[in-house]
């Protein structure tokens, strides 16, 4: 579930999993493993997430400065432990990095929605690759001291949807700042 409810069916939380603020970066711009500045609300965001989210014992990273700020920054408020996990890092989309979606050429785009989880006509990473990792990472932060908070991005976010929920997880919107909680076992 989205925002700040609580798991259905009773099941404990195990992982509490946070999109990253909104990024300074253009509409439209690919944009999966490239390092970006932080939007403008960033300070204000950051201090509402500290509030907002429910208790956790730890806080796990992506490498990425729009995520490791943040999670720093709700560590930092709350007196938790920080980790870095770089299986939590978005999808590396090659030479489609910084480019806009509407520039990248359509025979390329074609060829990736003909086989989304297969396909890498960016040279990048597949997103089977990153579904297998984040996977893994899911699995490891379920079985750790629980509930714990993992700061990461959207395409990791629609990975653990589509092995839980089915493929059309994968074009399920998922808003800046927004977290879904996952349930334990």
């Amino acid at each position: 579930m989205l925002g700040g409810g609580v798991p259905a069916g009773g099941a404990g939380v195990a992982v509490i999993l946070l999109r990253h603020t909104r990024p300074a970066v253009a509409e439209g711009v690919c944009y999966g493993r490239t390092d970006l500045d932080l939007g403008p609300c960033f300070a204000a965001e950051a201090a509402r997430l500290a509030d907002a989210l429910p208790p956790v014992t730890q806080v796990v990273t992506s490498p990425l400065s729009r995520c490791h700020r943040l999670a720093q920054a709700i560590a930092t408020a709350r007196a938790l432990p920080l980790r870095i996990d770089p299986r939590l890092i978005e999808m590396d989309f090659g030479r489609w990095e910084g480019v806009a979606w509407d520039a990248i050429p359509r025979a390329e785009i074609d060829a990736w929605a003909a086989d989304l989880l297969h396909a890498r006509p960016h040279g990048g990473e597949t997103v089977a690759e990153m579904a297998t990792r984040a996977a893994a990472a899911l699995a490891d932060l379920a079985r750790g001291p629980s509930p714990v908070l993992a700061v990461t991005h959207a395409g990791i976010l629609k990975a653990v949807h589509a092995t839980r929920d089915g493929p059309e997880a994968w074009h399920r919107p998922f808003p800046f700042a927004s977290w879904q909680v996952i349930d334990g076992p």
